[in-house]
């Protein structure tokens, strides 16, 4: 079946060679744009045809539309997936596409513009029903409403970027006192990484689980979601670990209600294609809507390999056009899953390590997953984010998933740079998070009791 004839990959890394396998997969055609620094990367190697971008700089290669659209134009490509980071969440890129005749896979350019307004989607969200922490309607002009809208919540509070994640623009405000100093770092944070400087206010919740919802929705009203991912093990709000099903869903009851908080929000963006419903779950087992990801996610592998389904192939077919092939009763996941970010970092500091690596041995066995772009003499540039490798394990159940998964940090070899793998054997290793007793302040615990050690 094909359903394009040929896909632009808009990106780098492990995620341009997970695209480029399902398009094989699909018989599509793959082009890999690169930048001068990726010139001997592996999605490069493995694509139909290559196009350079320009120079390591982002703002030349991989960030430069006029440049991607040419690329796309010059090779009769009819199609573009964007991946993940980069131009994925910019709906000028995703309105350029279209201009241009060629089909953006994901969302509509509108989906995405309400989606990474942060405080227009929560505005919706309250709108629909949709339970959000308490919190500013919407963006906070300046430091004298921010703070009435503090005191009437209660410190402490948390600034957000409204146009952004990841932890850029956020700042957590316990006291009075703190608020007008925060209020000025935030906004120049989220001025200096998106560009817009808007922020808005929600109560903080100081220990609170991470809990995402991946959905999919087709052109025809068929939305439903493929259970829900933990995301709780963050180091500054960036993910390190993921896994589903979360620990704390341990009743259907949980489960239901977080997919169908899920499918109900993707509703009322009128969502198409794959995205994911980002939730935080109080310690009473509150639900709230924090946010929704208007892409791919990193840790998608995880809900493929409790359901059997391929999100890549799935985002291809619905930007085609074709209907998804079955309804949420047909959707049983099994086992567990989860996935280690291997990152070129030290694993102490997180300070980044690229260099050559030297040496490379991948773990294997049934149930376990390597997506990667690396290979032994592959030099990893200084330009781009430290990610290099997902490792990702599927068992019966968390206690089976967490022996397989020590396991295979264990015969994962990558030597000539620094990488997090001794990182991830301690939380494989840490009692709290075998028992699955964790907040996402996990990271500042284990690090001050080795600190106190």
């Amino acid at each position: 079946m094909k359903v394009f004839k040929k896909i632009l990959i808009a990106n780098r890394g492990e995620i341009a060679v997970r695209i480029i396998r399902a398009c094989r997969e699909l018989g599509i055609k793959t082009v890999a744009v690169y930048s001068e620094a990726d010139r001997g990367s592996l999605h490069v190697k493995l694509a139909d045809e290559s196009v350079c971008i320009g120079p390591a700089n982002l703002a030349q290669s991989y960030l430069n539309i006029p440049a991607i659209l040419s690329a796309a134009e010059i090779t009769d490509s009819d199609a573009i997936h964007p991946g993940y980071g980069f131009l994925s969440e910019n709906h000028h890129f995703a309105e350029a596409c279209t201009t241009s005749g060629i089909t953006f896979i994901g969302p509509t350019a509108e989906n995405i513009r309400l989606g990474g307004d942060k405080a227009k989607a929560r505005q919706i969200m309250k709108r629909r029903g949709v339970p959000v922490v308490s919190g500013s309607d919407g963006p906070v002009p300046n430091e004298e409403s921010a703070m009435k809208i503090a005191k009437k919540i209660g410190f402490p509070i948390v600034l957000k970027a409204s146009a952004g994640g990841g932890g850029h623009g956020m700042k957590i405000v316990k006291e009075e006192k703190d608020l007008e100093q925060s209020f000025y770092l935030a906004q120049r944070e989220a001025l200096t990484a998106f560009g817009n400087s808007e922020l808005y206010i929600e109560e903080y919740i100081p220990e609170l689980r991470h809990v995402e919802v991946q959905i999919l929705a087709d052109n025809k009203g068929n939305t439903v979601y493929l259970g829900e991912r933990d995301c709780t093990i963050q180091r500054r709000h960036q993910k390190l670990i993921e896994e589903t099903p979360s620990p704390i869903a341990t009743t259907e009851k949980f489960k239901r209600r977080i997919g169908e908080l899920g499918v109900k929000a993707a509703r009322a963006l009128k969502y198409r294609n794959a995205g994911t419903v980002e939730f935080i779950v109080d310690p009473k087992g509150n639900i709230y809507f924090i946010e929704i990801n208007t892409r791919i996610q990193v840790e998608h592998p995880v809900t493929e390999a409790v359901t059997g389904i391929d999100i890549v192939k799935e985002q291809i077919k619905i930007a085609a056009g074709l209907p998804l092939e079955y309804r949420q009763n047909q959707i049983r996941p099994s086992g567990h899953a989860i996935e280690c970010r291997i990152n070129a970092e030290d694993p102490d500091r997180f300070i980044p390590s690229p260099g050559t690596i030297t040496f490379l041995s991948f773990p294997g066995g049934p149930g376990v997953r390597v997506d990667t772009a690396i290979y032994q003499g592959y030099t990893i540039p200084p330009h781009y984010d430290s990610l290099i490798a997902k490792l990702i394990v599927h068992g019966r159940n968390r206690s089976d998933a967490i022996m397989k998964m020590r396991s295979a940090l264990h015969e994962f070899i990558i030597e000539g740079i620094n990488t997090t793998i001794p990182f991830h054997k301690k939380v494989l290793a840490n009692a709290d998070f075998v028992s699955g007793n964790f907040y996402t302040n996990f990271i500042e615990k284990l690090n001050s009791r080795r600190e106190d050690g």
